[in-house]
């Protein structure tokens, strides 16, 4: 039995501010020990539950911060970027399950850190009218695949927006959020001994339910941050000008609107 793990660090206990993302300061040397550190609970609980493989992509920013000899040689990691599917990379129809662990809150939520894929480039994100976090997008892509997500973790409000999504997914509450950078969170030893559990009951018990998709053709509505951001992603010959701050595209299915908003991403990056 196979299970992939994408590994994001924003619903990580202990996580709850910016540098703790960003490359280059003690905070976020902390913070990819902890990210690491749930993962190896997850990858643990797996293996406790009967998984046969275990192949986990790092997904957040940069996607090389998990600390590969720290990681549970029994498992496979990918890292680095671009790669296809960005979060979602590596992932196929072969795999039993997908956990989705450190994820947080779409963009223009609560939660704490909350964004989707790019903070600085949308307010929301949209796929046939569905209002979007990472876990929406990439749990449907896995669902497209009917790989169903068997567990989920992060903060309280990430199981607000997307716990509904997978009704048979382990969910585990690391933190709860008292803001966008403030939270009340178990101690790291207590999260992974949560996602550890969790991640054995999620693989012995067959425990997920139906996977969650949404079908296409996707229509894809991205809620930009500023009008020049739109601006420059309205150059996109494909792309419909909604508004003066939203763009939309027309996706034959999911993954291809997660590679528009990829695209998006990377365009708007240039305006830093």
């Amino acid at each position: 039995m196979k299970i992939f793990i994408s590994a994001d660090i924003e619903g990580v206990a202990g996580v709850v501010t910016p540098a703790q993302g960003t490359p280059g300061n003690p905070e976020y040397e902390r913070a990819r020990r902890l990210m690491t550190a749930e993962v190896n609970a997850a990858i643990e609980g797996a293996f406790d539950g009967g998984a046969t493989a275990v192949l986990v992509n790092d997904s957040h920013g940069p996607m090389v911060n998990l600390l590969p000899e720290e990681l549970d040689p029994r498992a496979e990691l990918i890292i680095g970027r671009p790669k296809p599917m960005s979060m979602a990379a590596g992932l196929d129809g072969s795999f039993a399950a997908a956990f989705l662990t450190g994820y947080h809150s779409g963009a223009g939520r609560h939660g704490v850190l909350s964004h989707t894929v790019s903070g600085f480039a949308f307010q929301a994100l949209r796929a046939n009218g569905i209002d979007c976090a990472e876990a929406t997008l990439y749990g449907a892509y896995a669902g497209g695949l009917g790989v169903p997500v068997a567990l989920l973790s992060g903060d309280d409000q990430l199981a607000a927006q997307c716990g509904t999504l997978f009704p048979g997914a382990e969910m585990v509450v690391v933190k709860h959020a008292l803001g966008h950078r403030a939270a009340r969170a178990l101690s790291p030893q207590n999260a992974r001994n949560a996602i550890r559990e969790a991640a054995k009951r999620a693989v012995s018990g067959s425990k997920a339910g139906p996977v969650f998709t949404i079908p296409g053709p996707v229509r894809l509505e991205a809620d930009l941050a500023s009008v020049v951001m739109a601006d420059l992603c309205a150059t996109i010959p494909v792309a419909v000008r909604v508004s003066p701050r939203t763009v939309a595209f027309d996706c034959a299915d999911i993954a291809a609107a997660i590679a528009w908003i990829a695209v998006m991403a990377q365009l708007c990056g240039t305006l830093r």
